[in-house]
């Protein structure tokens, strides 16, 4: 992926989220993608902080939507590597980063959630 692809994948994940359209952004990710966010342990009470499977992350996102209305992202960068992407961005002035290591077709198959204090 170049930086230019990578910025409009940002754009657009950035752009669903500010919808609040859980189904747009679960379009970029595999049936059985892993997700590991400190946010899991206080939306789903999983102590793992690992979500599995889009189900899984459908539930855990409209959930924390539901306790986050004034949820809106702002982007700052974006990092490429291989396979991988690093979205920085600010929500509500908190920074954080989202990686999304894609799989051969493409989805995401394994994401974190990076929180600033």
């Amino acid at each position: 992926m170049t930086h230019d692809e990578a910025v409009a994948w940002a754009e657009r994940w950035i752009a669903d989220w500010n919808r609040r359209d859980v189904e747009a952004v679960l379009a970029h990710f595999a049936d059985d993608v892993e997700f590991c966010s400190p946010l899991v342990v206080s939306v789903t009470g999983e102590p793992s902080g690992v979500v599995r499977g889009r189900d899984a992350l459908r539930d855990y996102w409209t959930r924390a939507l539901a306790e986050r209305p004034d949820l809106h992202f702002d982007l700052d960068d974006v990092n490429v590597g291989v396979d991988a992407i690093a979205i920085h961005y600010r929500n509500a002035g908190r920074r954080a980063t989202e990686v999304a290591v894609f799989g051969t077709d493409g989805q995401v198959a394994r994401g974190w959630g990076l929180y600033g204090a």
